[in-house]
């Protein structure tokens, strides 16, 4: 029997003991209700934002009208004609049905019904979808996530005109498209449904969204809880080799609100899928709301619905794109749709939180519903708040002790760093743990690759994940972290990875000019453990904060450890040889080194190696604490890559053999600007002459910093002991140290 928590018995026995679903007071009830509609209808010519956005919808649901409706035979993948009309009639469906609410005009519900019923003729002749790439066949779709993104839409539009249709109407829709399409979506597809996932919830939340609509509390428990008897045998995968069935494992939509959400509101497969799964929580969340609301949806685990927004907005660079932590396509930002959603029910549903009014200023555009209105209202009254993003460590896991990610900023964020630490990530994790990302004023300096994928185009592989996103992506060397022995953390494998998690050892983030994060990976590999220490630091006689980064490494035996950095431009200078071949080879021949050209190598000297890029016309200076037999490598990624599904981006390589225990101690350091108008430099130079690590064992790791100035600089860490309030003392150069808390750092130009 699986496992029931106290809250899910909580709702079970709330399920069994409060009215049903046929207590409403009627349709609409979902996002729009008949209370707001009249408020709508009030308001509108007075509410500037609603009245702009109604407006544009309108022009455009009045363009598919004139077009007329098609509803073709499925045959194409993303990208495709059919694949993006099916996709365009569920928009406009929904848009449709709220302009017949708010204008009371039936030519909407006319075309709504219309086109419902070409459905309705359609669907219970059609086949399995013709391409056969998903584990989770559609019909209307190549994947059966695509389906259920069809339905939650449609139950929208169907909520809306519900009462202007006749009764035979509705029974004859219901009867023959939607409680077969609920069906299909869930007890035919089990693998699909009863899993913990973000195609899930998708799942989930449409058949429980047309539960509602149809006032059919089968179908609502169904989405809620789970399919009882799903005939799955655990450890069933998908196409991405993800789990499936997990022996035990909840399911439902309550399991998927429990266990991928940490209690800081962190969704574990990342903000990119954070992004695309916070639609149908919400969605379905409010209109759970609406119609039974003594589920108290909104408490659910002491509100992380309602946290999550906050947590995805934060992280997000300065331009509102979120960072792409595991699989993610770069420029996705809080500027999507399903993210104007998931502002205007927070604000509407979660005691109107002024700084959500910025966020949706910016987004320019609200939704045609009850939040939409009032965000409107509030952004008409002047009630906005700026949001701001400050530093911020969130945990991972169900219970929050599975790693995180910590977000530290400088300033306005003038400089933003991302560091992992995270668990898996499901089936869309990558294998990277204590990797991070930095920013200068939402431009990527030192970045995370992403995905290999182009969404929605067709030309490309059908807009599906390529095999390069195995192949690259997902690989250790793809990231700013530790490789050992060219091998990806965990073996590259799934079945392992989503075993382990890192551990956070201090997060310290009070001082704006000192702001450090530390992190353990001790499974990785066997026998060896990775801490990582980021620090940014402003010192006074710097132009802009730097970062320091120290990484130790204790192994039980001699390895060959890689550390690249992905920096983002073109390089200005290297004051280390190096030689440049006349043939390009590849790096390695797995693991992501396949992939890799080695554009030119060199070895470290007994001076601090310097590497200097400039990118957006600003410079950055990577200054490194080396070995003299250390070796440098200038890495472009392009090698077999027929297809050139990969981006040419470019990476230092710092190499470092046969040794067990080790540090590697860098510096990036962003200094100057260059004005292609005036064309002249301002700080191109690097202000830092040395690093040097000067003190390192299971206690404390030091480094020493010089200025070209003169000036020096000592930062300690403590390996043990990190508690804010512990004393630590250590002997270092004849001066014994003494400081509280987790690190030291001070100014030595004076000794």
């Amino acid at each position: 029997m699986k496992p029931i928590h106290l809250l899910t018995i909580l709702f079970l026995f709330a399920a069994c003991t409060k009215p049903s679903v046929g207590r409403s007071d009627g349709h609409p009830s979902l996002l729009m209700t008949k209370a707001g509609v009249e408020s709508i209808r009030a308001e509108l010519g007075n509410v500037p934002l609603f009245d702009a956005t109604l407006a544009n919808v309108k022009a455009e649901v009045d363009a598919e009208i004139e077009l007329g409706i098609d509803t073709p035979i499925p045959k194409d993948f993303s990208g495709g004609y059919t694949h993006e009309r099916h996709k365009r009639n569920f928009v406009i469906l929904q848009k449709a049905g709220a302009l017949y609410q708010i204008l009371d005009d039936e030519t909407y519900a006319v075309f709504v019904r219309d086109m419902l019923f070409q459905y309705e003729a359609i669907y219970k002749d059609l086949p399995l979808h013709p391409q056969k790439r998903s584990y989770a066949r559609g019909k209307l779709f190549w994947q059966c996530l695509n389906d259920a993104n069809w339905l939650l839409y449609v139950s929208l539009a169907y909520d809306a005109i519900y009462e202007w249709l006749s009764v035979d109407e509705r029974k004859q829709l219901e009867a023959n498209l939607f409680r077969p399409f609920a069906d299909f979506l869930s007890v035919e597809n089990p693998q699909f449904f009863n899993r913990v996932h973000n195609h899930s919830t998708w799942g989930n939340a449409a058949v429980g969204m047309i539960g509602l609509v149809m006032r059919d509390d089968e179908l609502v428990n169904r989405a809620l809880y789970g399919l009882e008897d799903d005939g799955l045998v655990a450890g069933a995968r998908d196409d991405d080799g993800g789990l499936i069935k997990v022996e035990g494992q909840e399911v439902g939509f309550l399991a998927n609100l429990e266990e991928p959400f940490s209690p800081d509101g962190y969704y574990t497969e990342g903000p990119y899928y954070q992004r695309y799964a916070m639609f149908p929580f919400l969605i379905f969340g409010q209109s759970l709301n609406n119609v039974r609301p003594e589920l108290g949806i909104l408490e659910y685990k002491d509100g992380v619905l309602m946290k999550g927004v906050g947590t995805l907005l934060n992280l997000a660079d300065a331009d509102g794109d979120f960072f792409p932590l595991n699989d993610a396509q770069k420029g996705m930002s809080y500027y999507t749709s399903s993210l104007v959603s998931a502002v205007n029910i927070a604000y509407h549903m979660d005691g109107n939180d002024p700084t959500l009014l910025s966020i949706a200023e910016k987004q320019g555009q609200v939704t045609l519903d009850d939040a939409g209105l009032a965000v409107a209202a509030g952004l008409r009254d002047g009630k906005a708040k700026p949001f701001v993003k400050r530093s911020v460590s969130l945990s991972d896991g169900r219970d929050g002790t599975e790693g995180g990610v910590a977000v530290l900023r400088h300033g306005n964020e003038s400089l933003t760093l991302v560091f992992k630490y995270t668990a898996q990530g499901l089936s869309h994790g990558h294998y990277d743990k204590l990797s991070f990302s930095l920013y200068e004023h939402g431009d990527e300096v030192l970045q995370d690759y992403g995905m290999v994928r182009f969404v929605n185009i067709e030309q490309k592989g059908g807009g599906n994940y390529l095999p390069e996103n195995t192949s690259w992506a997902k690989q250790t060397i793809a990231h700013n972290t530790l490789t050992q022995n060219g091998t990806s953390h965990f073996e590259g494998k799934y079945e392992i990875g989503s075993q382990h998690h890192s551990v956070l050892s201090f997060f310290a983030a009070s001082s704006p000019d000192v702001q450090v994060v530390s992190a353990i990976e001790a499974n990785a590999y066997p026998g060896t453990e990775m801490r990582r220490t980021m620090a940014m630091i402003k010192f006074r006689e710097f132009q802009k904060p730097i970062v320091l980064d120290l990484f130790k490494v204790s192994s039980d035996r001699p390895h060959r450890y890689d550390l690249p950095f992905w920096y983002m431009g073109q390089i200005i200078d290297a004051n280390f040889e190096y030689e440049s071949p006349t043939e390009l080879a590849a790096l390695g021949s797995q693991n992501g080194y396949q992939h890799l050209y080695v554009e030119g190598s060199g070895q470290a000297s007994s001076v601090s190696p310097q590497f200097q890029w400039m990118n957006k016309n600003r410079f950055y200076t990577l200054t490194s604490a080396t070995r003299t037999d250390d070796e440098l490598f200038f890495a472009r990624l392009g090698a077999n890559d027929p297809d050139f599904n990969l981006r040419r981006d470019a990476a230092l390589i710092l190499r470092r053999q046969n040794v067990s225990d080790t540090v590697f101690a860098n510096i990036v350091e962003p200094h100057g600007s260059y004005s292609p108008v005036s064309e002249l430099s301002d700080n191109p130079n690097s202000s830092v002459s040395e690093l040097k690590v000067v003190f390192d064992d299971s206690r404390y790791t030091a480094v020493s910093m010089k200025d070209r100035q003169g000036r020096s600089y000592l930062f300690v860490v403590a390996n043990k002991d990190v508690a804010s309030d512990r004393t630590h003392s250590l002997k270092l150069d004849d001066q014994v140290l003494t400081w509280t808390g987790p690190y030291y750092l001070i100014d030595r130009s004076g000794d």
